[in-house]
């Protein structure tokens, strides 16, 4: 009886399914069926349900899908049709769904919110993509809100709100200070899960003018900051001593000292609150509490444990975090937070819903004509998902009527399907927090018999093993597999075959007898085919000799021996391993063929060695174990070079080979590693040793292979780690007889030195290589393609022919053959070669210049003809020359370039063209001869350019308010100049720009008087010249108006703020030295009545001031404007204002200003990484640009110190 492997069941609920899923067709993988057979759409790529795109970039909605014959595409928006066509913006991708709305040309995002959803369909039916929700992201800006200080009592609790914009995704919230740095937390002070940031009790050193809040909008990839949060906390000691003038006696002795209190929550609030989790989701639960000394938090579940290797506790224990969570994680949660005074807990009820998720998602069916079959879609979730089925991309209930289905629930039951039964069918699984989209077809199929498995296939079993002869075959309906044995042998049955469902036939112990050719046949209604497979027993590998436990003493030798036997058409491969692991990297291991033998045996080697023999089909293995040993006391050893070996032995002698041995010489303590055996060749280099091969230490035979006609002596050298042995004493001689060459000559070649010869060349044989007396060679060649007969001549002891009066450069076949006195050498083979190259005889036509710009030209030719190139092509030489410049009409010395292009091109570029010139150009082909004749010239000319700077701008006849300029035309200017550009501005005593002025002049002009300028002014000038095309590069001076008559100068006018490259040097001037001497002098007074004043006990305000300065927590508020001033009795000593505390180089210090980046714009010169860590350089207030304002925060230069005086 034939055995068929089959699945028992228990219940008739299971056997009914097993039987509707078994009806069904498997559909193998295989690239080439899967090809040719229908089938309906599959989705196999969309985009994320909820897809949230960059506003800033083009909405790529993804949807791809595969079918036979391939499937078109539609899309839905907000349920109704979605016509592409009509929309400008929207594109869909060539074979494919995909949609592409281009929003960087002009679309706005907001316009393409709503819900899409793809179907693909073709004659099989229609699958359908999920709702994709499309909602651009969003960064708004922080709303403007004005912050009022926060004075917090030491040891009190403190909540800074963040309250960040919301935004789409949400954003992530940090907390940094003006020097973009993140803020440090502890168990005191921590961020909230809302951004918010808490302080359990404050402490003074929690005293700042910059807690800043930021969120940062990771798709946009944008941050926004809130405006910085002062904090000022009081401690009462130094509260009491700052209102000791207000207060009497009783009242500041009467104030409470800080206390510890017990903890209070300041998140969650109450005693309960309830949380409602996702399956599947991450569970954050939080707990914040106010007290002091600071609360610890601790967390548990009432009435179980918090689940293992899930739960994760962050912020400081603040935050319970369990990830992956199921509907076995509802429950209660307390958190408790504890210090030294007592204890507050908050019970947090958390339910675990869950959105719909698949137990069984229904399946792709692929059924015969007449077969039944079932398609189930089994979901769960909390609330209990409802099921729903389309047909089609349409509810099953208004769907086109198909008998032979009926919908049950959440199964599709198929009774007696015919071709038009095909069709996709969606389960959707929802409830409130979700939902779930899928799709499976039924694919009727009618297709005759195919065998998958290639034709004539080779098995190769082990003898008593199992063998496998595989049939994989397709068919609709599925067809019925028979196995034949032989061409005409009968249908295979008994026990000693196993028929697998997928065809493949089974012999459980394959015999000597099994080998043969082996027929599948696989037919159904619709058609009949067969294949045959070839099956081969071989004989197992056996290890025969198995490697023996072995003891060996220290420095010793030991071999283990691995003697196999194998079948004869099988390679085996031998492994030997240490301890399962390989061998080590050490040439004391030598591995033979049968055996593994280690030399100079140490303490290390101990150990299992395994022999592993492997071939393609089977492995095998025996092991043995090798311990190591003392050698017994020996006495000093002393270690030299072998002794030469001895007693040479020639036998075997054959017309090519020989067999040498001999007997090896004392080790001298020191293996022998292996012996180099050399050859001394007495016909024809005698006295000369080569070397020839070498041998391991342990062989002492070689068989040496043999060339003819030399003769033969050898000797035997041993080497070991010393070095090596003298050689031994040669061995008898033996002469090999002559015979014909076994080479010919290499590199055979064949290149014309002159235009009517062929030069042959070639490698001469070595002696050696002769193999008998009388070398020649035979040199044989033919003109290619046109004689039938070789010409031939037999030379000596040359290595090259000349053949003359050769045509000009034809191809020849050459052949050089060696031969001596016994014969020729193997028939050469030929090689190509080419007599004489001679100069081209023709220059390329119809030659064309396209001038691209003023520098650049681009020239065609056509090719000449190959014949007359009469050598090899290499290429084509381009001859260019400038003739005249058009501008000048002057002539010039003729420069011409030259320009290779290589190969067979027909076009090159010209660049570096002088612009407005007059060019001409020929070309000519180049062989290996040289160059042929030039084509006629072709004359070409280059459009204007812009011009070069002026030769020169030179500033003369300055005047209290005119100077005068001169210049001189542009060195080349590249066209007709239309006019000249002059710009100027002023350049004021603090090194800035003023406004500047622009004045064109015309072409003819090369000078010019600027008047109505300012007396004792510096100016700086920008002079350019331009053609029609455009202006040139400009040339910058800069000149002086000179001073008035009374030699002061009057107050300079500033403007702009971009610094001049240089300024007015007037510290040379005499009166200016003067004054500032005089300066000088009065401030050196100053300070000696100020010294000798404090020598006799006067009092100084600087003491009032650093007593006032001794805690500036405690300094008393103004009444105007509640900051914090200082007691002082001199009015040089008030606070510097704001302005004053910029250094001149406008650089913001963090010692001289407490401003935070919201008085200097709305955002940060600069980006943040993704910790959110500043990156960038605080740049402060934004330059204005030069023409903008007259006001400078530059210090004052002495020049405006001068002013201050007049």
């Amino acid at each position: 009886m034939m055995k068929k492997k089959s699945i028992p069941a228990s219940k008739p609920f299971l056997i009914l399914f097993l039987c509707q899923m078994i009806s069904a067709l498997d559909v193998p993988l295989d690239s080439k069926l899967l090809e040719e057979l229908s089938q309906p759409p599959t989705i196999t790529h969309q985009s994320p349900k909820d897809y949230i795109v960059d506003p800033r970039e083009n909405i790529v909605i993804q949807c791809e899908a595969k079918g036979k014959p391939p499937p078109s595409f539609s899309w839905t928006r907000n349920g109704t049709h979605f016509d592409i066509d009509k929309d400008a913006q929207v594109t869909m991708k060539p074979n494919s769904g995909t949609l592409v709305i281009n929003i960087m040309n002009g679309g706005k995002a907001e316009a393409y919110e709503g819900v899409y959803q793809c179907t693909a369909r073709n004659e099989r039916g229609a699958a359908i993509s999920n709702n994709i929700v499309i909602r651009p992201s969003r960064s708004p800006l922080w709303t403007k809100e004005k912050l009022e200080p926060h004075q917090v009592r030491e040891g009190d609790s403190l909540v800074l709100h963040c309250r960040p914009p919301v935004g789409l995704p949400p954003p992530i919230i940090f907390w940094m200070d003006n020097a973009f740095q993140r803020l440090p937390q502890s168990e005191r002070v921590s961020q909230g899960l809302n951004g918010d940031l808490y302080f359990s009790n404050v402490q003074p050193e929690d005293t700042r003018e910059d807690y800043i809040c930021y969120a940062r909008f990771n798709h946009t990839q944008t941050i926004q900051q809130k405006q910085p949060i002062s904090v000022k906390v009081f401690s009462l000691d130094s509260l009491n001593d700052t209102i000791a003038a207000n207060l009497s006696d009783t009242d500041i002795y009467g104030a409470k000292p800080v206390t510890e209190r017990q903890p209070v929550l300041l998140t969650p609030t109450g005693s309960t609150s309830t949380k409602v989790e996702l399956r599947g989701n991450v569970l954050l639960l939080e707990c914040i509490a106010a007290g002091l000394p600071t609360p610890v938090i601790r967390w548990i579940k009432e009435g179980g444990e918090l689940p293992a290797n899930r739960t994760f506790f962050e912020n400081f224990k603040k935050t319970l975090k369990i990830i992956d969570v199921s509907e076995a994680d509802s429950g209660n949660y307390k958190c408790i937070a504890r210090n030294t005074l007592g204890s507050v807990h908050h019970v947090i009820s958390v339910t675990v819903k869950a959105a719909p998720y698949w137990i069984t998602a229904p399946r792709n069916l692929v059924l015969s004509p007449g077969e039944d079959g079932t398609l189930i879609c089994r979901a769960n979730g909390n609330p209990k998902p409802s099921i729903s089925w389309l047909a089609n991309g349409v509810p099953i209930a208004i769907a086109p009527e198909d008998p032979s289905r009926k919908v049950d629930g959440d199964t599709i039951i198929f009774s007696h399907v015919q071709e038009r039964s095909s069709a996709v069918y969606q389960c959707n699984a929802s409830n409130e927090y979700g939902y779930l989209l899928a799709n499976a077809f039924v694919n009727v199929l009618a297709e005759p018999p195919r065998i998958l498995t290639p034709a004539n296939k080779l098995y190769q079993v082990i003898a008593d093993s199992p063998a496998l002869l595989d049939c994989a075959y397709f068919g609709s309906p599925k067809p019925e597999i028979e196995w034949f044995k032989g061409v005409k042998g009968s249908i295979l049955r008994g026990n000693e075959y196993v028929f697998h469902d997928n065809g493949t036939l089974e012999i459980p112990v394959a015999q000597k007898d099994s080998t043969g050719t082996y027929t599948c046949v696989a037919r159904n209604e619709l058609g009949k085919i067969q294949n045959e497979v070839h099956l081969e027993i071989k004989d197992p590998t056996m290890i025969i000799k198995q490697p023996e436990y072995k003891v060996v003493q220290r420095y010793g030798q030991v071999s283990f021996e691995c003697i196999i036997k194998h079948d004869s058409t099988l390679l085996p491969t031998v492994i030997w391993l240490k301890d399962n692991d390989e061998l080590p990297d050490d040439e004391r291991f030598l591995v033979g063929k049968d055996n593994l033998t280690i030399m100079n045996v140490t303490d290390k080697d101990d150990g299992t060695y395994t022999c592993i023999v492997n071939t393609t089909l089977d492995s095998v293995s025996a092991s043995a174990v090798l311990t190591v040993v003392a050698a017994p006391p020996t006495p000093a050893i002393i270690y030299a070079r072998p002794n030469p070996p001895f007693d040479l032995e020639l036998t075997g002698q054959l017309e090519r080979s020989i067999e040498l041995s001999w007997i090896p010489g004392d080790e001298n303590n020191s293996p022998i590693t292996h012996f180099v055996i050399e050859y001394e060749d007495g016909l024809h280099e005698p006295g000369v040793w080569h070397y020839q091969t070498e041998v391991p230490g342990t062989q002492t035979t070689v068989q040496l292979k043999l060339s003819p006609y030399v003769n033969y002596s050898f000797r035997v050298v041993a080497v070991n780690k010393i070095g090596r042995s003298q050689p031994s004493e040669p061995s008898e001689q033996y002469l090999t007889k002559s015979a014909s060459p076994d080479e010919n000559p290499a590199n055979v070649q064949g290149i014309g030195s002159e235009p009517d010869n062929l030069v042959i060349t070639w490698e001469s044989l070595k002696g050696f290589q002769s193999n008998g007396p009388g070398l020649q060679y035979k040199v044989s060649w033919r003109q290619k393609d046109v004689d039938d007969e070789w010409t031939s001549v037999i030379v000596a002891n040359v290595s090259k022919y000349i053949v003359s009066g050769t045509p000009t450069f034809v191809p020849y076949e050459i052949k050089v053959q060696a031969l001596n006195d016994l014969g020729y050498a193997p028939e050469p083979s030929e090689v190509i070669g080419h007599s004489g190259e001679d100069l081209p005889m023709v220059a390329p036509g119809n030659v064309q210049v396209h001038v691209i710009n003023s520098t650049l030209a681009k020239v065609h030719w056509d090719p000449v003809p190959l014949k007359t190139v009469r050598g090899h092509l290499q290429g084509y030489k381009v001859y260019y020359w400038k003739v005249q410049s058009l501008s000048r009409r002057s002539r010039r010395h003729v420069e011409k370039k030259i320009l290779t292009f290589r190969g067979n091109k027909t076009f090159g570029m010209l660049p570096g063209l002088e612009p407005y010139s007059s060019y001409k150009l020929n070309v000519r082909v180049v062989n290996g001869k040289g160059e042929g004749p030039a084509s006629p010239d072709k004359v070409f000319k280059t459009p204007e350019g812009v011009p070069s700077s002026p030769s020169y701008l030179k500033i003369t006849n300055p005047t209290l308010d005119s100077l005068t300029l001169e210049w001189g035309s542009p060195t080349h200017p590249n066209g007709v100049l239309t006019s000249y550009i002059l710009k100027f501005q002023p350049i004021n005593n603090t090194h800035e720009l003023g406004p500047l002025v622009e004045i064109r002049i015309p072409a003819n002009e090369s000078s010019l008087i600027l008047k109505n300028l300012n007396y004792s002014t510096r100016y700086k000038f920008y002079f350019n010249a331009q053609t029609s095309v455009g202006s040139g590069s400009q040339i910058t001076e800069e000149a002086v108006t000179i001073m008035d008559e009374a030699g002061i100068l009057h107050p300079a006018v500033v403007a702009g703020k971009a610094m001049a490259s240089r300024q007015v040097d007037i510290a040379t001037q005499g009166w200016f030295i003067g004054l500032m001497c005089a300066v000088a002098l009065l401030i050196l007074i100053l300070l000696i009545v100020c010294f000798i004043r404090r020598n006799k006990g006067g009092k100084y305000p600087v003491k009032e001031k650093e007593d006032a300065h001794a805690d500036p927590e405690i300094q008393p508020m103004k009444e105007d404007d509640g900051t914090f001033g200082e007691y002082s009795d001199a009015e040089d000593h008030k606070p510097l204002k704001k302005g004053s505390r910029t250094p001149s180089d406008r650089t913001v210090k963090k010692e001289d200003s407490d401003d935070s980046l919201v008085d200097y714009g709305e955002g940060v010169n600069g980006q943040f990484n993704e910790d959110g860590s500043f990156i960038g350089q605080y740049s402060g207030k934004k330059e204005k640009e030069p023409a903008e304002g007259n006001e400078s925060s530059e210090a004052p230069s002495p020049v405006n110190a001068m002013n201050s005086f007049v």
